[in-house]
């Protein structure tokens, strides 16, 4: 996951400042030059990283914070507050064209970088803003890229217009305009086509396209893997035609963070979204402060809260936190607990998402504490399940010796772990039982089903 080494080395930074009952100027030199050395690990451009370290030491070596009742604190307040201003300070929406206007927009960015995907991961993002896009082929290079484009364009319920590959993109963009003017389609999304490398020919085809329709915002895909190339990247497209924004894709991978926190110092072009996985529902609205508390480890309990919201049906919680209170919890509704987990990014996802859930834990523990709980077991634990009859699955009390042993063979495991699944599984109705207040007893109400 992005930022786990920065975000570990920040901590235990951080941790032996908290230690100290009062702070010295050494004591705070020392401590920011370890955060000197973890950000440029981390592949922060190196100028983002004196500037940001002078401003912090010009702040906490200051009465007000060294006198404080918890200096330790007051310098962590200080580190969020200016890795907040580096990312861009305030969450920056795309522009769209006021009224009936048609909004185009231009994506661009390097071949690999996820580009074409990354194109219907917005499309979908629109539309459930309200919007009504329409997807553009513009890569006549690659009839794989239009390809991609139409299959997941149809995923997102969102229509794709292509003219193959023996047309001009200015004139496919132009023609595509046409087409959502008579269509009542407001938002226009031209996919260009991307190189191995920022070359002259590309940069005279995107301004072609710009010279042909009125584009109302560029927006420039870079991959977060390619750390400082990728700002690299982001200053030459900024040079050269002009972006509006930024979207980072690969943030889910193992990426060093040093784009996320260089491109706006850099280029001065805001962070739009970033993507954090394959599927097209993973691209997230970027935060600065979220993002700030993630690398802090702090944790980002908005972002979980809103990933339960699209990820969780209201009705089936509430009828689950029903069953749970009167013990009337089956193997149906675990499955369905696991499916909802699934779409909330896992064990690892909601645990890094909640600050304080496990006190003292890094990145590494919390890597080793979803292994305990990993894709193979949850995968046998899921084929158990299916491997269950209709009325087996909602009367768990009809479980018997024999019933097992064809469970076993149906999923493929063997018996024994049958057998701790089972038990588990009563273990947890028991447990359940005996905590209204976390599934909408008197105590509280929770709608996570899990």
């Amino acid at each position: 996951m992005a930022f786990d080494s920065l975000s570990d080395k920040l901590q235990n930074v951080f941790k032996n400042l908290r230690g100290k009952g009062k702070l010295t100027e050494d004591d705070v030199r020392a401590a920011l030059k370890e955060v000197k050395m973890a950000l440029l690990e981390a592949d922060v451009n190196f100028k983002v990283v004196k500037q940001f370290t002078n401003k912090v030491t010009e702040r906490a070596i200051g009465s007000d914070v060294m006198n404080g009742l918890n200096p330790g604190q007051m310098v962590i307040k200080i580190v969020n507050e200016e890795l907040v201003e580096l990312m861009g300070s305030e969450t920056t929406e795309i522009a769209y064209r006021p009224g009936q206007q048609i909004t185009i927009i231009m994506m661009a960015g390097l071949q690999g970088a996820g580009k074409t995907t990354t194109t219907a991961k917005l499309a979908g993002q629109m539309k459930k803003k309200g919007k009504s896009p329409l997807l553009v082929a513009c890569d006549i290079y690659r009839p794989a890229a239009i390809e991609q484009l139409q299959i997941n364009g149809e995923k997102q319920g969102v229509e794709v217009f292509s003219m193959g590959t023996n047309h001009k993109p200015a004139d496919i963009a132009k023609a595509a305009v046409e087409h959502a003017k008579k269509n009542n389609l407001n938002v226009v999304i031209l996919d260009t086509a991307g190189r191995l490398h920022v070359d002259e020919e590309m940069m005279n085809e995107l301004v072609a396209v710009k010279d042909a329709v009125d584009v109302a915002q560029t927006i420039l895909v870079v991959d977060a893997m390619t750390g400082q190339d990728a700002v690299n990247v982001a200053s030459t497209f900024n040079e050269k035609i002009g972006i509006d924004g930024v979207i980072l894709t690969k943030l889910d991978g193992d990426t060093r963070g040093g784009a996320a926190l260089s491109i706006k110092a850099v280029t001065g072009k805001p962070i739009l979204y970033c993507g954090m996985g394959e599927k097209l529902s993973d691209l997230e609205q970027f935060y600065p402060d979220r993002m700030a508390s993630r690398i802090l480890g702090m944790g980002d309990v908005l972002t979980l809260i809103e990933k339960a919201q699209e990820s969780i049906d209201e009705d089936k919680a509430k009828d689950l936190a029903r069953k749970v209170k009167k013990a009337e919890f089956d193997y149906n509704d675990y499955l369905e607990s696991m499916n909802q987990m699934k779409k909330m990014g896992g064990l690892s996802s909601i645990l890094g998402a909640m600050p304080g859930m496990m006190p003292g834990m890094n990145s590494k523990q919390l890597s080793q504490l979803e292994g305990a709980v990993d894709e193979k077991k949850l995968a046998h634990t899921e084929a158990i399940i299916l491997s269950m009859t209709p009325e087996e699955r909602a009367n768990p009390k009809i479980m018997n010796p024999s019933r097992k042993k064809r469970l076993a063979r149906g999923a493929g495991v063997d018996i024994a772990e049958v057998n701790r699944f089972i038990k588990q599984f009563e273990q947890s109705r028991k447990m359940m039982k005996k905590m209204p207040g976390m599934f909408g007893g008197k105590r509280g109400r929770n709608k996570f089903p899990f």
